[in-house]
Order: structure tokens, then C-alpha cells, then sequence
């Protein structure tokens, strides 16, 4: 039997998953960081680093362990070496490096954003391609047109604010903890969600891309309006804070619900496919559903324990195996790569 090791280190999570070549997961291990990030309300990523250091070896170990196989048994190695947090892709590709060294066996480059669309055929258990691929998450909210699994062209993106960053940060300005997206959504299910009624950029324009940076700017005025004495989020009412939290997440869902049915439209492809931290959230998911049954178009979300970052997702390396496409032990990490 064939298998791969998958290494995932892009941000927070340090994750392996060894996978069978009918793409069977046979075993997976991740190890959050939340604790260590949770008092400076984001990722550090000097800390996330060192954190990966640590524990990559150790969920290796536990993957491995999980599997019922060791290093010997392994066919390839694959990990994600774009886009993330330049520091933390190092430890990721020089373990890889170094058991691909070590076994004499295939080394496999990931690109993270396109394995997150991947989780969506690996919950099919079918083909998915070709789709129009929409990736939300703490870094990134981005749409692709996938013409199959490993070739994918941008179509577009946020322009500042991620969606899931944008969660993070108004979970900030409202008192919440780290992460904020779980605690936002867990204070908005107690709040009116067309209390206010919060900007949801370029709706109406044909280009796709996102911004919400000022969605962010109205919810800080919505705790403290203009010209009026500054007040703090601990100074609003239990009703206030839900309402706001509840409004600004519905704001958030329908931008992304309505852009990722114009990228649909515009590319004439039928299937939605959509992976992602943010991807997990149940306001998010809703629209989706909603908007793409209007539109007659199918979708498919990536199961909400595949949706944020994980190695299971590594499964795409298989398609480069299949292919012959091989990387070197030249191969390098890149950081901002979005295509």
C-alpha cells in the first residue's frame, strides 16, 4: 500500500496526516496554538515558529503512531510550502527535507490555499473539478477558478481585512477572547442580525474582490459613535453587544455569499467548492446554501473539522504523485503566493 506523509505548518497549527493512495486517511494529529496566542489577540509569528519547532517532530511521531506505519512505510512526503507565515513554512519543508533526504522517497510541495478546496473532494468522495474555489480563513478570502485539482487562477480577493481577521478584530473591539471568530458567533446567536444595518462592500460591482476593513471601522463607531463621548465595549448593554456582533457577522456571510455566486456567474461554472476556517461558521454556511440554491448552482462545503488548517487536506499531494511532479530538495517556501 502506498502512502504519504502530509505536513501542514503554515500558521497556528502544527499537523501530519499520513494518507493512502485511495485517499483513505489513516492517520492525523494537530497541535493548536491558541493558548500561546490568546494574550496578544493574534498570531505572533516569531512564537508561532518556535512553537512549530517543538511540536513537529512529536505529531509527526503521533500521526505515524496513529497510522500503524513508520518512516519505512512511507511512499512520499508532501508538505505545504505556500502561501503562510515565512518562519513557520520552514519548519514544515525542512522536516519534510529531511525524511525525503533520509528515505530516498519523493518530496511533494503543497499549495495550502488549494488544499483547502481539496477537503471539499475528499468529503465527496468524488470528482469536484472543475468549481470556482472560495478559501475564508484568518489570512485569506480569496476566489479561484479551479480548472482541475492543481491548476487553479485567481479571480480575486480581499483587498485588506481577511474575513476570519476581521472576525478577530471586532471580537477584539467587543471585549471577546482568542480566537474571536467562535467567540463573536457564539455572542451573535443571542443578537438581531438586521439590527444594523453594516456595509457590505462591492456588492454591487463586477469585480471580485473583498474588503472589509471598513465593515471593521463601522462596527467601532456603532460601540462609540462620532462625536459623542468614546465609550467601550464593557460600557454597552448584554442586548448591544449581541445585536452588533449578530449584524456584522450577517454582513460578512452575505458579502462573501454574493461574491462567490457573481465568481459562479462570471466563469460559468456551476459547483462551489469552499474550504477555510470561516467556512466552519453557520451564518456563513447558511448563505451559502441559501444563495447558490437560488441560483440552481451546486455546492460543497469542506466538513467543518477540515475546515481549518489541518494536514488531512495533504491528500492533494496525490494528485501530484499521480502526475510524476516531483520537487528537488532545492525547493523553497513562498510566503505570499496566492495563485
Amino acid at each position: 500500500m502506498k502512502l504519504i506523509l502530509a505536513i501542514e505548518s503554515t500558521c497556528d497549527e502544527t499537523a501530519a496526516a499520513v494518507i493512502a493512495e485511495d485517499l483513505r486517511v489513516l492517520g492525523s494529529s494537530v497541535a493548536s496554538q491558541d493558548r500561546l496566542h490568546q494574550r496578544f489577540s493574534g498570531v505572533v509569528p516569531e512564537i508561532a515558529a518556535r512553537a512549530h519547532v517543538e511540536r513537529v517532530l512529536p505529531v509527526i511521531d503521533e500521526a505515524l503512531q496513529r497510522a500503524g506505519c513508520g518512516l519505512e512505510d512511507l511512499t512520499a512526503v508532501a508538505v505545504a510550502t505556500t502561501p503562510g507565515l515565512a518562519n513557520s513554512l520552514l519548519v514544515g519543508l525542512s522536516a519534510a527535507k529531511a525524511i525525503a533526504l533520509a528515505r530516498g522517497i519523493p518530496l511533494l510541495g503543497i499549495n495550502h490555499l488549494h488544499a483547502h478546496v481539496y477537503a471539499c473532494r475528499l468529503a465527496a468522495e468524488r470528482e469536484v473539478f472543475p468549481c470556482v474555489g472560495l478559501i475564508i480563513s484568518g489570512g485569506h478570502t480569496h476566489l479561484f477558478h479551479f480548472l482541475d485539482p492543481l491548476d487553479a487562477r485567481l479571480l480575486g480577493g480581499t483587498i485588506d481585512d481577511a474575513a476570519g481577521e476581521a472576525f478577530d478584530k471586532v471580537a477584539t473591539l467587543l471585549g471577546l477572547g482568542y480566537p474571536g471568530g467562535p467567540a463573536l458567533s457564539k455572542l451573535a446567536e443571542e443578537g438581531n442580525p438586521k439590527a444594523i444595518a453594516f456595509p457590505r462592500s462591492f456588492i454591487h460591482e463586477p469585480r471580485l474582490q473583498f474588503s472589509f476593513s471598513g465593515l471593521k471601522t463601522a462596527v467601532r463607531y456603532a460601540i462609540s459613535p462620532q462625536g459623542q463621548p468614546v465609550r467601550l465595549a464593557s460600557q454597552l448593554s448584554d442586548r448591544e453587544r449581541a445585536d452588533i456582533a449578530a449584524s456584522f457577522e450577517l454582513a460578512v456571510a452575505e458579502t462573501i455569499a454574493i461574491k462567490a455566486t457573481q465568481a459562479i456567474e462570471q466563469t460559468g461554472v456551476s459547483r462551489l467548492c469552499v474550504g477555510g476556517g470561516v467556512a466552519a461558521n453557520r451564518v456563513v454556511r447558511a448563505e451559502l446554501e441559501k444563495r447558490t440554491a437560488e441560483k440552481g448552482f451546486e455546492l460543497l462545503l469542506a466538513p467543518r473539522e477540515l475546515c481549518t488548517d489541518n494536514a488531512v487536506m495533504g491528500a492533494i499531494a496525490w494528485e501530484k504523485y499521480w502526475r510524476g511532479q516531483f520537487d528537488g530538495l532545492e525547493i523553497d517556501i513562498l510566503p505570499g503566493l496566492m495563485r
